[in-house]
């Protein structure tokens, strides 16, 4: 099975590399979490993305918060970061095209049909950035599955698919749209490997140019000692 998936992987990236019909971009993704108990975490990620393949760096963040999950069914969330988004044409190419510092809340509910898992993302960005103060809210629809031989009670693979609405309270009132397809790798329960393919579309702004691209992501959770709680984490991962 594992290596049925590898192959999969290997051929989907091929004929996406291969393609003449756009340009597919970088997103790359390390995220870190520590969880204190089993209500609290904290967490903290760090993205690097580019307009070409691994060429035409164009962005990164960094950003941390923490996490309360108040049920099986709710969590909630409060994070801050760092946001940088420079000019196209080449890597980091001054002046930037936004300087940001963003501070949000976030809720997420979770629900279980069988083994289809369903995440929705609310969240509220207040944005402080170069060009004066934005506010922003998102909508964020993923359906999961977990798959594979189950070991040491979790499955090592995860298929899913998300939809991402971004809205402002100014003109024109909707800004973008987030569309991935996702393969995850579970190689421990405290470390998963992820594949995907991300399409954005932007309407009207110019803090970061919609494309298509190639996203790989590396994330880890530590545990504290005394929290025994170490189910597999079912969630789908950020962005």
């Amino acid at each position: 099975m594992r290596n049925k998936v590898l192959l999969f992987c290997f051929l989907v990236i091929s004929n996406i590399c291969s393609s003449q019909k756009f340009d597919l971009g970088s997103w790359n993704i390390l995220h870190l979490k520590y969880n204190i108990s089993n209500k609290w975490s904290a967490f903290g990620e760090t993205q690097v993305r580019s307009l070409k393949f691994y060429n035409h760096f164009h962005y990164y963040e960094y950003k941390g918060g923490v996490n309360y999950k108040v049920n099986k069914q709710w969590q909630v969330s409060l994070g801050a970061g760092s946001y940088q988004t420079f000019r196209e044409g080449g890597n980091f190419i001054t002046p930037k095209n936004n300087d940001e510092f963003r501070l949000w809340p976030q809720l997420i509910l979770f629900q279980t049909i069988g083994k289809i898992k369903i995440e929705q993302r609310y969240r509220t960005e207040l944005r402080f950035t170069s060009n004066g103060f934005r506010d922003r809210h998102r909508y964020r629809l993923g359906v999961s599955y977990p798959f594979g031989k189950q070991t040491k009670g979790y499955q090592p693979f995860q298929a899913s698919i998300s939809n991402e609405l971004f809205f402002t309270s100014k003109e024109p009132y909707f800004e973008r749209n987030r569309l991935q397809y996702a393969l995850s790798f579970k190689p421990s329960k405290e470390t998963t490997l992820q594949i995907g393919y991300l399409h954005q579309f932007d309407y009207k702004i110019n803090d970061e140019i919609g494309r298509d691209f190639l996203v790989l992501g590396f994330f880890h959770e530590l545990f504290r000692k005394q929290n025994n709680d170490r189910s597999s984490n079912t969630e789908l991962k950020d962005y």
